[in-house]
Formats: C-alpha cells, structure tokens, sequence
C-alpha cells in the first residue's frame, strides 16, 4: 500500500492531477505487486491513490488519513477472516474424489485397450467434469469470502485437471476406434495403469514422460501394419500416446510451479 501511495505520488508530481496520470500509476505498480506477490492490495490500494486524484492533492495531512482508512479496512477485513469458517477439508476432498475419477478413467482406458474395445468412455469424464465444476464453486466462493486467505493453488490445482479432463475426452473418442487387440494397444494399457498409479498432487511425474518416449521407440521398432485396420490401430494408438504426453507434461508443468 505504501508502495503504491509512493508511485502514486510521484506520477501526479512528476505529471498532474490528470486520468492518465493514474494510468502513469497503473502501468508503473500493477507489474511490480504481481512481481513482488502482491497482487491482492492492487485493488484497495489504486482506490486510495484514487483518492488523490479526486482530491488533487497529495499533502501529507490527506497520505496519513488514506494510510488510517486502509489500517482500518485491514484491520475490518481480519476480523472477519477469523470468524469466516475456512472450506480447506472440503476443498482437500475434491482434490482426492478428482483424483480417484481420473484414476477411473485411466483403468478404464486401460481395460478397454487390452481388450480392443473402447465404449462408454465419456460417462465417466461427465462425472469428472461435474466434480471439477463443483470444485470451482467451492474454491472461488473460499477465495471470496478470505481476503487473504490464499486459494491461488487450488484454483490452479483444478484448472490443471480441467485440462487433462479435456485431453481424456479426445482419448476416450480415440479409443472408441480401437478395436483391434493388438500388442500395442497391450503396451499403451500398461501405460495407462503406470499413470493411473502416480496420479496424486505431490507426485512430479517427471519420469512418465521417460517412460514414453520409450514407447515411442518401441513403437519405431516394429514391424509395419500389413493390413489397413492394423494401419488405421497404429495411427490412433500413437496419437493416443502423444495425448498421453501431454496430459502428464500438463501435470510436469503444474508441478514445477507448485512443487517445491
């Protein structure tokens, strides 16, 4: 807050009591609070050099009651943190039932494989997209009633979900095409239950993405398909395994933000 009465002062000094002068402002603090991990006092903050801008003054007099009003808003803003209950266990919940619905998926995808047949697929990522759309609920309504109470993670935790819920849908359409039991559907299978297995939040799952591009030469190393169903099975059993890569790299990336 400080921070920003500071700049605040300096563009009306440095260029008048003018809008653009407060876009001046804007331009100048709102990088450095993101940078500086800031961001929730960009809003509170820019109202008080509001202030001086309607007032068209920056005497010292007016900087003391804007620091007293944001002393007290805060002061207001705690009181009322410590009596708002907190939605952390239910939130943790979600995170677990999302978790085991991708868990279901995956072995799904994994039964089908070995089978070569892949149908009903998109019931199960219904189910996971209706826990995901619960989830939201629950964390944007935490992070509105906790003026600091941080939900970053679990906005982001979930959106990463969102992503790979989107990747399993194209998958489970994939699948729905394989109905070949061939051998590498066996091999994708295995992969599956390897990523089903390492599916929680604290897992960085850095080496399923070694795991696949040793697939991948497997892959390379076998014998071309004789026929244009076992042509047709090779192609979508390689795409499945580059949206297999992207929905673990979409994890990797989560993780490398979150992780330590």
């Amino acid at each position: 807050m400080l921070l920003a009465l500071a700049i605040g002062v300096l563009a009306f000094q440095l260029t008048g009591f003018h809008i653009w002068s407060l876009g001046l402002y804007l331009a100048l603090y709102v990088p450095l609070a993101y940078k500086m991990g800031w961001e929730i006092g960009i809003t509170p903050s820019s109202v008080l050099v509001g202030h001086l801008l309607v007032q068209e003054s920056t005497s010292p007099d007016l900087l003391l009651n804007e620091v007293l009003l944001f002393l007290i808003g805060t002061s207001f803003a705690l009181l009322v943190n410590l009596y708002m209950p907190s939605r952390e266990k239910a939130i943790q919940s979600y995170h677990l039932q999302v978790e085991e619905k991708l868990k279901d998926i995956l072995l799904r995808f994994k039964y089908y494989l070995s089978r070569g047949d892949g149908r009903n697929q998109a019931q199960l990522v219904d189910q996971l997209d209706k826990l995901l759309d619960e989830a939201f609920k629950l964390v944007y309504l935490d992070h509105s009633d906790h003026l600091f109470h941080q939900t970053d993670y679990h906005i982001h935790y979930f959106e990463m979900r969102q992503r790979q819920s989107r990747i399993l849908r194209n998958m489970a359409q994939q699948i729905n095409t394989c109905h070949l039991a061939a051998s590498e559907s066996l091999i994708l299978a295995q992969l599956f239950s390897k990523i089903a297995a390492q599916l929680s939040q604290t897992n960085p799952a850095h080496d399923l993405l070694d795991d696949i591009e040793r697939y991948l030469q497997v892959f390379r190393n076998r014998s071309l398909p004789k026929t244009r169903e076992e042509f047709e099975t090779r192609a979508t059993l390689l795409q499945l395994l580059r949206e297999a890569e992207t929905f673990i790299q979409v994890k990797v990336d989560f993780y490398q933000k979150y992780g330590n």
